[in-house]
C-alpha cells in the first residue's frame, strides 16, 4: 500500500472510534514501518487510543517507549505526546518510562520540549502528586528559548495549581512577574492563568 493510502487509513480509522479495539494490532504493526510520517501517526493514534481505554494498548506501550531514543525528532515528539494520553487515562501503564521522560525537558529539538511539557500537564489531570518535587524542571522552561514552549510551559502550572496549589505556590513570584513583563502576550495571559488558578485553589483549601 502506498504511504498515501495508508496514511489516508489512518486518518479515517482515527475517527472511527468503534474499530480502535479491533484494529490496535494492525496499528502496532506500523510502528515498523519505513516511513516516519506513518509511524508517527501510528504512534499518536496509539496515544488516543489509550487515553480511551489503556488497558488495550498494554502491548504498544514498550513499542512506543523504543522512540524515545529515535533519531527523527517527529518520532520522539510523538512519543512523548503518546505516553502523555495513555498517563493520563492510567498512570500505571507508562509508570516504568515515566521517570525517563523528564530528559525531554531539555531535548535540543524545542516541538519536543513542548511535547513534554503537554504530556505532563496530560499526566497531571489526574495524577498530579507524582509532579511534587520535579516543579524545578518546569520553572526553568518558563525561561526558554522558544516562544512555543514559553507560551506552553505556565500551563503545567495552571493544571497543578487547581489540584495541588502547594506545589505552585514557590513559583507564584515568578509567574506574577512574567505575567506582568513578559514579551509575549500569550505567555503573560498563560502565567496569569496560572496564577489566578493556584490563588483561587488556596483560598478554597482553607
Amino acid at each position: 500500500m502506498k504511504e498515501k493510502d495508508l496514511y489516508d487509513e489512518l486518518v479515517s480509522l482515527t475517527k472511527d472510534r468503534d474499530l480502535w479495539k479491533e484494529q490496535i494490532p494492525f496499528v502496532i504493526s506500523l510502528l515498523a514501518n519505513d516511513s516516519v510520517r506513518i509511524r508517527a501517526k501510528a504512534i499518536w493514534l496509539l496515544g488516543e487510543m489509550g487515553l480511551s481505554d489503556p488497558s488495550s494498548v498494554e502491548d504498544a506501550v514498550p513499542k512506543i517507549a523504543v522512540f524515545f531514543e529515535s533519531p527523527e525528532p517527529l518520532l520522539r515528539e510523538r512519543a512523548v505526546n503518546a505516553f502523555g494520553r495513555i498517563g493520563r487515562g492510567s498512570f500505571s501503564r507508562i509508570e516504568p518510562y515515566w521517570a525517563d521522560m523528564f530528559r525531554f525537558a531539555s531535548d535540543p529539538d524545542p516541538n519536543v520540549r513542548l511535547s513534554f511539557i503537554w504530556a505532563s500537564e496530560n499526566i497531571a489531570v489526574n495524577s498530579p502528586d507524582i509532579y511534587a518535587d520535579h516543579m524545578p524542571v518546569f520553572e526553568k522552561l518558563l525561561t526558554d528559548g522558544d516562544d512555543r514552549v514559553r507560551m506552553e510551559s505556565p500551563e503545567i502550572f495552571r493544571v497543578l495549581g487547581k489540584r495541588r496549589p502547594a506545589f505552585v505556590t514557590p513559583f507564584l513570584e515568578t509567574l506574577q512577574r512574567i505575567s506582568e513583563n513578559d514579551g509575549n502576550r500569550v505567555v503573560r495571559i498563560h502565567c496569569h492563568g496560572a496564577v489566578k488558578a493556584t490563588v483561587r485553589s488556596q483560598g478554597e483549601a482553607t
